[in-house]
């Protein structure tokens, strides 16, 4: 293993290894500098008899560092063209995206992006699946990528799995595969669609609390999170701040902070105070 891979290995066991499941004010972890915003944002498609359907319309969004934000609204009112905005994977039709004080021109591994269905490779093994997305880092061997992947494999619980394929692990593995490989380029941000929808409870409540995990120790990636979903009490739950969009051409409705500690009580009186509020925004 070559030098600098064990010490990355060594700060992932350290920080694994402090990590604490509660923090008492959650804006301890915010920091005001914004890491991307949304300036008066855009969008439609072309349609193919002519004409446009008009998806986003003048959204004004700001996300900052050290940040969990979810995004909730109406089936189809562009929740996920507005994920692939914000990962530089379309271009807005008017208005600016700007990622760390830069207009963000297009995808950069400082941003990741998790699908609702693990879009992996099936002729390649889970090792190769995740080293995809250390691509463009030309200046490592293959080992050093190897042995960076294994580490972030590690990580999600998936030791030992490193030469299965995909149709052999079960739907929660490959989402756990799914998020190494947005993890292993050391994002600052992380964007989920809807990354627990197609899971059983039980493993989309496994995924929330490891993902939750990594994202309160600041010593590993993500820095911020932005994650779409259907479901308020996730968000709730796992969220600081819930933007509401309304239906097509989707604006925001309004912003939820939630002011809850952590980790949150789903059964708590305060707690469903802000899921009716998140449902009142919604209608």
């Amino acid at each position: 293993m070559e030098a600098g891979e064990k010490i990355l290995e060594n700060e992932l066991t350290e920080s694994m290894a402090s990590v604490r499941p509660r923090v008492e004010h959650e804006e301890v972890r915010r920091v005001p500098e914004a890491i991307l915003e949304l300036r008066d944002v855009s969008f439609s498609y072309e349609m193919r008899r002519g004409g446009e359907l008009r998806v986003l319309e003048g959204l004004n969004l700001s996300i900052s560092y050290a940040e969990f934000v979810g995004i909730i609204g109406p089936s189809g009112c562009g929740k996920s063209t507005l994920m692939r905005i914000m990962a530089g994977l379309l271009k807005p039709k008017s208005g600016e995206v700007i990622f760390r004080g830069k207009p963000l021109k297009g995808p950069t591994p400082r941003i990741s992006l998790m699908f609702q269905t693990p879009a992996l490779f099936p002729w390649y093994t889970v090792l190769e699946n995740v080293m995809l997305a250390l691509i463009h880092e030309r200046g490592l061997t293959k080992r050093d990528k190897e042995e960076k992947a294994m580490a972030f494999l590690d990580m999600v619980g998936l030791s030992g799995f490193e030469t299965a394929y995909p149709a052999e692990l079960s739907g929660g593995m490959r989402q756990r595969v799914a998020l190494a490989r947005a993890l292993v380029s050391q994002p600052d941000l992380l964007l989920m669609d809807e990354p627990f929808s197609n899971l059983d409870p039980l493993t989309a409540i496994s995924l929330r609390r490891e993902i939750e995990t990594l994202w309160l120790n600041q010593s590993l990636p993500p820095s911020s999170i932005v994650m779409v979903s259907h479901d308020v009490e996730e968000l709730v739950e796992m969220a600081e701040r819930i933007i509401v969009l309304t239906d097509r051409p989707a604006r925001i409705a309004g912003i939820i902070e939630v002011k809850l500690e952590r980790p949150r009580q789903r059964r708590s009186s305060e707690f469903y105070d802000y899921v009716d509020r998140v449902y009142t925004l919604l209608s």
